[in-house]
């Protein structure tokens, strides 16, 4: 990353850019263009929700975007009353006329920060966080929205996310950097792979699988599994004890 933390992109523009991109995010075949496995590690994901949580009730996206992987879970699980939280209005009237297509379940959408809103404690059988998180910015930012995310598990329940991921060897970074790149332009040629970087120095600030998995144990989850990594792409969750 070459733009400091300080100098990243505030909420407010990545609500805007997300505003005028609603459709990039509301395809189920295919996830998200830039991200690499995205439809397998969405099958991943809310697979192993319901191996973990099969009779939820009750579950919570965020950075829910078009409602897709809610949307891949309601395929093996439903009725849910489902709560949506994301920072663009376009995306979550998306989501909710799509998942209310389907899901007799209660639906309720949160135009807000994960780190301010307000949502009951304990309550989430299942919690979702695909392609959000690198949005996080320092340490006491990481650790606060785990702590959060643990919190608003109930007693049993999991949470699964999906993210792009840094490495904690340099070298290894720029190799994975390296491939990554070359995906992006297998997929939209040289100009893409450059928009794409770009936006990523601008606006995101992953952090490692390791780091992530060690957070999620020091907030409190007792199980941690990792799922599926390809490259700078990562899928795993983390189940709260009863």
């Amino acid at each position: 990353m070459k733009t400091p933390l300080d100098q990243k992109s505030s909420v407010n523009d990545i609500r805007a850019r997300f505003d005028d991109d609603v459709e990039r995010f509301s395809n189920l075949e295919t996830g998200q263009q830039s991200t690499i496995d995205a439809p397998l590690s969405m099958e991943l994901i809310t697979h192993a929700a319901f191996a973990v949580n099969p009779e939820a009730k009750v579950m919570l996206d965020i950075g829910c975007g078009g409602g897709n992987y809610t949307l891949k879970l309601l395929q093996l699980l439903k009725p849910l009353d489902c709560d949506l939280v994301d920072l663009s209005r376009p995306m979550l009237e998306r989501a909710c006329h799509r998942i209310a297509s389907v899901n007799s379940g209660n639906i309720r959408a949160f135009q807000e920060d994960i780190r301010q809103v307000d949502l009951p404690a304990q309550y989430y059988d299942i919690i979702f966080a695909g392609a959000v998180l690198h949005h996080l910015r320092d340490d006491n930012d990481w650790e606060q929205v785990f702590s959060k995310i643990y919190g608003l598990t109930a007693p049993g329940g999991s949470v699964w996310i999906t993210d792009l991921v840094r490495h904690e060897n340099s070298d290894v970074e720029a190799m994975m950097g390296n491939r990554y790149g070359e995906y992006l332009e297998s997929v939209g040629g040289p100009d893409y792979q450059a928009q794409v970087f770009d936006y990523i120095d601008k606006e995101d600030s992953p952090r490692s699988v390791t780091y992530q998995i060690d957070l999620l144990r020091r907030v409190g989850f007792t199980q941690v599994d990792m799922l599926h990594k390809n490259s700078c792409f990562a899928a795993f969750g983390a189940i709260k004890s009863k």
